[in-house]
């Protein structure tokens, strides 16, 4: 595959994400908790990229989120700048080729972007406690698992390796 055509792939693999979370991701939020699929965009481009890069993608997808957030503006991007610039530095360090790895990759940037997202949103110390030891591990959940089934699906696309 060239790299074109493997970036083509992974471009339109993060769009689709994108498109879900604004046409998915609404109607799942009726049933309880969805998926983050810009999160998880995010995270799967920080699987390729280096940390500053990912830092970059992780403001411009916080902007994404904060546009559509009841929550304090710049909280998202806060969030997504250094949960993007942790994981593709993360994936510098450890490279798992894994799929449990990758799912717990993908639970943990849900659940610690969350934390920041509503640190800096304001939020008491109680209130973020107990978001965070109950819809946050839900969320994270949800995203890991539907982050191991695009891994999955979309390999090829993504050009990443998963051991079988």
């Amino acid at each position: 595959m060239s790299t074109r055509r493997g970036r083509g792939g992974l471009y339109g693999v993060l769009a689709a994400l994108v498109v879900l979370e604004f046409s998915l991701s609404p109607w799942l939020s009726g049933l309880g908790e969805s998926p983050d699929f810009l999160l998880l965009a995010l995270l799967i481009y920080s699987m390729r990229a280096r940390p500053g890069a990912a830092a970059l993608a992780g403001f411009f997808f916080g902007i994404i989120s904060d546009s559509v957030s009841p929550v304090a503006f710049g909280s998202g991007v806060i969030g997504y700048s250094v949960v993007g610039y942790l994981a593709a530095w993360g994936r510098a360090v450890f490279f798992a080729e894994n799929i449990i790895v990758n799912a717990a990759f993908f639970f943990g940037g849900s659940w610690f972007s969350d934390l920041l997202v509503m640190s800096a949103s304001g939020f008491r110390l109680t209130t973020i406690f107990w978001r965070l030891i109950s819809w946050s591990i839900w969320e994270g959940i949800l995203t890991a698992g539907f982050g191991v089934l695009v891994l999955v699906l979309f390999r090829d696309w993504i050009n990443i390796r998963i051991a079988d």
